[in-house]
């Protein structure tokens, strides 16, 4: 996200608190805002960036929120289809550097992929890191197989965020792929550039979402590819029903061969 991206989603954010003078709340509790209220406070906008819900409420990393939510420690979260809880506390995770040196793999396959090896999108990688079993291998599952992809909708779930609780409902969820073992499913979250943070909520929602379909354990990784480089991030929720109990329990870089 550039510079300008930020400066924009900050000047609707203060239209937005001016609007409902909502610097006025304390923040022990959630302040929810709809975006039938986002669009009226920011239809004076011309800019898309500065009036489009879809944009104004994108805050995927630490640093993309827009200056009054980093002034406040404050972060975001879809609680329905059109309503948003803001919330003060922590709502992101550290993506850990990995400093051991890459792990050489050899592919399974023996052949190469010639389509591979067109564009660099984080989809194309990951299938590249599924189709030679680097997932499997990862996950020590060779049962994998690729089930799950795209966009769904979460069914109805309560959790527990910095002390408070919420009650989610039809939000919009979407991984990059999703595999299905014998006793185990894997969610992956993709990126194709470098990541230091990730807010929880892409992690932890599609965790809830799955989990109400199968008695299969439920893994969420992340993943990422950069000079040559396939990454992963395990990470576990220590308390189902607790959004901030997530940790990391292992990773690792790979270099395929």
């Amino acid at each position: 996200m550039t510079e300008q991206d930020i400066t924009s989603k900050t000047k609707a954010w203060k239209a937005i608190f001016d609007t409902y003078n909502i610097y006025n709340h304390d923040f022990s509790s959630p302040y929810f805002i709809s975006a039938k209220n986002i669009k009226s406070a920011t239809k004076h906008f011309d800019k898309t960036a500065e009036k489009e819900v879809r944009i104004i409420c994108k805050q995927d990393t630490r640093e993309s929120r827009p200056d009054i939510f980093k002034e406040l420690g404050l972060f975001l979260l879809p609680v329905k289809n059109g309503e948003y809880a803001i919330l003060k506390g922590e709502g992101y995770i550290d993506i850990p550097l990995i400093k051991e040196i890459p792990k050489i793999y050899k592919s399974s396959l023996n052949f190469k992929l010639d389509t591979s090896l067109i564009g660099d999108s984080e989809m194309q990688h990951l299938d590249y890191a599924y189709a030679s079993s680097l997932i499997r291998h990862f996950m020590k599952d060779d049962s994998l197989v690729l089930t799950i992809r795209g966009r769904k909708y979460t069914p109805k779930f309560e959790m527990i965020v910095n002390n408070n609780k919420l009650t989610i409902e039809s939000v919009q969820t979407e991984v990059d792929a999703g595999y299905e073992g014998e006793k185990q499913v894997v969610l992956i979250e993709a990126k194709n550039v470098k990541t230091e943070n990730l807010i929880i909520r892409q992690l932890y929602f599609p965790f809830r979402q799955w989990q109400s379909h199968t008695n299969k354990k439920v893994i969420t990784l992340f993943f990422s590819k950069s000079n040559n480089i396939y990454s992963v991030w395990k990470f576990k929720f220590e308390k189902v029903e607790n959004y901030n109990s997530i940790i990391l329990t292992d990773s690792a870089n790979f270099i395929i061969t």
